[in-house]
This record gives C-alpha cells, sequence and structure tokens, in this order.
C-alpha cells in the first residue's frame, strides 16, 4: 500500500477498462488535475513507480510513462535515486478556482473593448433563432432539392487534386477561377459590368459587410440603414462603430427624401434594393437614382446587398443598383447563402475600380481567404452550367412554395394575419391586427415548433405596423400547409383573449 498521507488520493483513481482512452491517459488526466487542484503540495513526494504500479493494478511501464509526460510539462521533477517530487514551482500563488469566487466576482461582465463594449449594448440579435428546417424559418434555401451527387463528384475530384491546392493557403483576394467565373456570371445574370480584380472572396456576407464598415466608416459617422432592415448587416457596422440611422421604408424601398431630412451627411448607406429585408419590396428606379444622387453629393459609399436576387418570380427580373451606377459608388456584396448552402460560408464583394488597391492591401495582408477546394468547387459548379441550371430549378420550387403559403393561408387564417404576396426571394410578411401583439403570436408560436419572427426585430425604431417574417423556400407544400395550421389556432386563441 502506498503509506504517505496523500498516498490514497491516488488509490482513489479509477480506470475505465472499456474505455477508448488508454490506461495511461486516464492516469495522466487524473493525476495532472490532481496536482493543479493542490491535492499533492509543492515539493511533495510521490509514490515510486513500483509501489503505484503495484497498488493501482496497472504496469510499471505505464505509470513510468505518465511521470516522465509529467515531468516533461514541469509539473513533478525527478531526482535520481531520490524519487519524484511535485514541482515547487506550483507554490507560487495562483487565481483560485471559480467555485471560490464570490457570487458577485461570477456576475462580473468581462472588461471589452470601448468599441465592442459599446456594440455589445446595441446589438439587437441576442438570441440566434432556430435555423432547423422547418416553418417558417427565414433565410434556409430548399436543402431538399440541392444536386447532391453533383457536388459530391466535385468534391471528390479536388480532394484527389495537389495537396498544394487542397491543403494551402491560396491566393487571399480569392481563386481567380472563382473570381472569373463570379464576374461572368454578373455580368450575363445580373447586368454587371465588371472585372475579376473588382471581386473578392469572403467568409459570407456578414464577414463582407464588417469589412466594408471597418474600412470605410470611422467610428460615430452616420450610415443610413433601412428600418426594418438586414439584421447581420446591422450588427456588422454597429461592431464597426458606426451611428446607424433608422430610414423608413415603402412599397418603392429606401425614402431618399426622409434620409435626407434625418440626416444629410453621411457617410454610407446600406440598401437591399433587389428584394427588401425584410419587407419584400423592390426598389424603385427613381429612388435608385435619388440614392445614387444623395450619395454623390454627401461623397458617400453604398452598400447593395444581393442576398436572394437570384430567385426572382417573373421573368426580368430587377436590376441591381451596381448596374445603374456610373459614379463608382455602390459596393456589391453576393453571398452562395441562398443560391446553393449556408455551410459553405462564402461570399464576395465587388468594389468600385477606386477601391481595388485598398482592398487588394486589406485581405492580403489582414484576411487568408477561403478554403481553396471550396472555391474551386463552386468555381467549377458555375462554369458546368450547374449553378445557373440549379437557380433556374430553384426559382420554380420558391414560386410554387410561396403559392402554396398564399393558397393556405386565404382558407385557413379567416383575416387574422394577411399574408402579402412577394415577387421573389425566400420569405414574406404577414400582417396583423393591431389587437394582437406580434411578440405574443411568436411566442406562442415557438412554442409549438413553428418560428414567426415578429417585424419588430428586424426594426431599429419603432414601426407603425405590426407582422410576422415567414420563410416559405426550405419547407415543403406539406409542412407549410401544418404551420399555417398551428399560426391558426394561435391567432384564434390570442383573438378570443383579446376580444373577450
Amino acid at each position: 500500500m502506498v503509506k504517505r498521507a496523500r498516498g490514497s488520493l491516488l488509490l482513489s483513481i479509477k480506470f475505465d477498462r472499456n474505455s477508448h482512452q488508454p490506461i495511461s491517459t486516464q492516469l495522466y488526466v487524473a493525476m495532472r488535475e490532481l496536482i493543479l487542484a493542490g491535492g499533492f503540495l509543492a515539493g511533495e513526494r510521490l509514490p515510486a513507480t513500483r509501489i503505484l504500479a503495484k497498488d493501482l493494478g496497472i504496469s510499471r511501464t505505464t505509470v513510468i510513462e505518465v511521470f516522465d509526460r509529467l515531468t516533461s510539462e514541469s509539473l513533478v521533477t525527478s531526482k535520481t535515486g531520490a524519487g519524484t517530487y511535485v514541482s515547487k514551482a506550483l507554490s507560487a500563488e495562483r487565481p483560485k478556482p471559480v467555485a471560490q469566487h464570490t457570487a458577485q466576482q461570477d456576475q462580473r461582465a468581462p472588461q471589452l473593448s470601448k468599441l465592442m463594449g459599446q456594440a455589445f449594448l446595441r446589438f439587437s440579435d441576442r438570441k440566434r433563432l432556430p435555423h432547423a428546417p422547418r416553418a417558417f424559418t427565414t433565410a434556409l434555401p430548399a436543402f431538399d432539392f440541392f444536386p447532391m451527387a453533383q457536388w459530391a463528384r466535385l468534391s471528390a475530384k479536388y480532394m484527389r487534386g495537389s495537396r498544394e491546392d487542397v491543403m494551402g493557403y491560396g491566393d487571399p483576394n480569392g481563386a481567380a477561377q472563382l473570381r472569373r467565373a463570379i464576374a461572368s456570371h454578373l455580368r450575363v445574370n445580373r447586368g454587371i459590368s465588371c472585372e475579376p480584380e473588382q471581386i473578392f472572396i469572403v467568409s459570407g456576407a456578414q464577414q463582407a459587410f464588417h469589412l466594408i464598415g471597418s474600412t470605410l466608416v470611422n467610428p460615430g459617422e452616420n450610415v443610413w440603414f433601412e428600418n426594418p432592415g438586414a439584421i447581420g448587416a446591422r450588427n456588422s457596422l454597429i461592431a464597426c462603430g458606426a451611428n446607424l440611422i433608422p430610414v423608413p421604408v415603402d412599397s418603392e424601398g429606401l425614402r431618399v427624401d426622409d434620409a435626407l431630412r434625418m440626416c444629410p451627411e453621411f457617410r454610407l448607406a446600406f440598401v437591399t434594393p433587389s428584394h427588401q429585408q425584410p419587407m419584400g419590396c423592390v426598389m424603385s428606379l427613381e429612388r435608385r437614382f435619388a440614392l445614387l444622387s444623395a450619395a454623390e453629393k454627401a461623397k458617400a459609399w453604398i452598400i447593395e446587398d444581393d442576398y436572394d436576387g437570384e430567385f426572382f418570380f417573373g421573368s426580368h427580373p430587377p436590376p441591381t443598383l451596381k448596374s445603374v451606377d456610373t459614379t463608382g459608388q455602390v459596393i456589391y456584396v453576393g453571398t452562395f447563402s441562398k443560391s446553393l448552402f449556408p455551410a459553405l460560408r462564402l461570399g464576395y464583394l465587388l468594389v468600385p475600380d477606386s477601391l481595388v488597391d485598398t482592398f487588394q492591401t486589406i485581405m492580403c495582408n489582414y484576411l487568408q481567404g477561403v478554403p481553396s477546394h471550396t472555391q474551386s468547387m463552386v468555381a467549377e459548379f458555375i462554369d458546368e452550367g450547374h449553378f445557373s441550371s440549379h437557380v433556374r430549378r430553384m426559382r420554380l420550387i420558391y414560386e410554387e412554395r410561396h403559392e402554396a403559403l398564399i393558397k393556405v393561408a386565404q382558407q385557413k387564417l379567416n383575416g387574422l394575419l394577411e399574408v402579402e404576396t412577394t415577387r421573389s426571394g425566400l420569405h414574406t410578411i404577414a400582417n396583423l391586427p393591431r389587437h394582437l401583439s406580434e411578440i405574443e403570436i411568436s411566442k406562442a408560436a415557438e412554442q409549438l415548433n413553428v418560428t414567426a419572427s415578429p417585424l419588430g426585430r428586424f426594426a431599429l425604431a419603432p414601426l407603425k405596423t405590426q407582422g410576422l417574417v415567414l420563410g416559405f423556400g426550405g419547407v415543403n407544400p406539406h409542412q407549410i400547409q401544418a404551420g399555417v395550421e398551428v399560426l391558426a389556432s394561435v391567432l384564434e386563441n390570442h383573438h378570443k383573449l383579446r376580444t373577450s
């Protein structure tokens, strides 16, 4: 038996011989925790390896291996002929374990930087909504129709490529093949005249927004922002220290006259002209020209977020704002999260000629780019024509799902929720009567596993109307019908409570 008073601590070690972890690893972890927790005092002698092995019922070789490992970490020291001792360095005063802190200390907020501390208080979406494909989650494409066989073929092809291409850093600006493919796609399908050198590949649109904001906006400078508007972009710009000006939107998009009255001096404007997020309207050509004119006079930049502009249900999609920008003020941001799938974490920004050198310098010195093989797979997916075919197919699928939502809503909602038609995208809005609370309806639906985001969640300033944002792109017609029936039940219950 181990004779020392603290030897009983070692004898308390139990081994799980059915575990995938070797006995040596289990012993190492247990002894390390005992030493760091103060179970053995600094300078105290540990049992001899022969004795410890016998008492624990393991081989001496295993104990020697563990002692050698602890020695390499300077937790114990060994002296030939004198034994093994807990390192005297552990006598230094160390931070107390969390369990010994007072309740007041445990609740103390971490010390954030001044900029992030201010942003933290202004973030509007601290509780992330479920991103499971259920009624009526927004921002999710139809996973069930993605051409996985073609994608798997491309994945296998590039994983068999050169290790330098698959495992190396790659071009921080983005793979040349993908930049060329995106430029060609934008010229043909979005009416944007551009060169590959103007395109920079990033890890999703939100990284693009933060990169633009941190590059072009000083803390405290004014940014026109649609109200209601895109939450991810809003939080990215808040994190850059921007002073967001909530500009109202109507059926023609951002109200430029209101913006000029509210804040004539601005550094940046953020808009979603092809499909306003979340209201769904398309910015009129008159408003587009008014916005470009206002930005030119203020020497401001414009971010155009074309997050789901590919999925216009009509025969002629609306032009992008970038396509009518003749003075080089618009920075166009695109993403593959909706057109392919969000797990790619792949987006891009198209900058005016005047910003190319700036972003090349930033990308090469600050960021290290997106995985090369992912970019190559997407590039070939585009070049082989699969991307265009997929977008055309999904446009029809989303139109069918939109029509299914409108049809069942008209049948089941009994005037308690007016679901608006939309001309593109993966979501629409639904207007609530004044006597019903969008917050209460949303919470009640969530308890029944239906996501119905309150419109106010997207707002920087109070809105005159209230409603729900309903995503239909990621759910099939059967799920849509079941979700509407849940909403109908919730609405009827709340209507009875309000009117009784």
